[in-house]
């Protein structure tokens, strides 16, 4: 009897693991899919940077007996933060694709963040919110550690994760997205970098469909209410940190972009659009535009932390 529920638990573990972990969007499937459309592109490798300090899977939250990590990029100098956030559709992806991005974007002067979160299989919005911004909130709280000015903080994200640094900045101070077992440290941004992530999803630019209701818990028709408070157009108003957009030319992928800007002139918030031509969406994964896009990057967030 014993050995039998051994086995079943053993299984049950087997397969609730296999159920959290979905491999079906890295660098390079995503090479594979698109080489034959694109042959220019080369996958990104960079060497390390021996200035960057980097420290690998620090725990910044337990969930019952579920750890969550990001890995930190940082050099001796007090420097503003960035936190990178992968893509996947909110449902694959992991923090290491974010490396080479997080890498040359320390070599410049920033304390880069490379950041775990629970992804649609495990758990449903704003899951992933409520993660990103209690990483945010432990690396305030140590940020003797790791050299952050803890006044500059930066959220940068590709795809899906574009779109949740652009909700993660315009829900500032928003309690509903607040972890309440989170630390007493606020989660606030002064700065966005999305690159060619949605805006809103329930919007006549959008082709949002099963990964987003995976996700969001439904289709819109089933959780309108997920689908509007998901969308960073939602909750944009005066008091969202400038955003830097970096977009293919693919509408789907902006979808409420012109209608953001609109409201951020409205209200004087500085914002810049980047367009990375005849590219794929996942263009931060490939040469030739990888080094043009840290060179976007770099500017904004010079523009924003750095320049008097």
């Amino acid at each position: 009897m014993k050995y039998n529920v051994l086995i079943f638990f053993l299984f049950a573990t087997i397969g609730f693991s296999q159920v959290q972990i979905d491999t079906s969007y890295t660098p390079l499937s995503t090479y594979n899919k698109e080489k034959k459309k694109f042959p220019i592109i080369k996958l990104v490798q960079k060497a390390d940077n021996k200035d960057v300090i980097k420290l690998n899977n620090i725990a910044y939250k337990s969930i019952d007996s579920r750890e969550l990590h990001f890995d930190a990029y940082y050099t001796n100098q007090k420097s503003p933060a960035v936190i990178l956030i992968h893509g996947g559709g909110w449902k694959s992806g992991n923090k290491s694709q974010m490396h080479f991005l997080a890498q040359e974007i320390a070599a410049n002067g920033y304390a880069c963040f490379t950041v775990e979160y629970r992804l649609s299989p495990e758990a449903k919005f704003p899951a992933a919110v409520l993660d990103i911004k209690s990483a945010i909130q432990f690396i305030r709280t140590n940020a003797n550690q790791f050299n952050v000015d803890t006044n500059k903080i930066a959220v940068l994200g590709c795809s899906s994760g574009g779109q949740l640094a652009a909700l993660i900045g315009t829900t500032n101070g928003n309690p509903e997205f607040e972890d309440s077992n989170s630390l007493k440290q606020t989660s606030n941004v002064q700065a966005i970098i999305n690159m060619d992530g949605i805006l809103a999803f329930h919007h006549p630019e959008s082709n949002e469909s099963n990964a987003a209701s995976l996700w969001l818990n439904g289709s819109f028709d089933e959780n309108p209410k997920n689908w509007t408070q998901a969308s960073a157009l939602t909750h944009t108003n005066q008091n969202t940190p400038p955003i830097l957009f970096i977009n293919s030319d693919q509408p789907r992928f902006h979808a409420g972009r012109n209608d953001m800007i609109a409201i951020l002139d409205k209200y004087k918030i500085y914002n810049s659009t980047k367009t990375i031509s005849n590219s794929p969406h996942s263009f931060w994964f490939f040469d030739p535009w990888f080094d043009e896009i840290v060179g976007y990057s770099i500017q904004f967030l010079d523009k924003i932390f750095k320049q008097k």
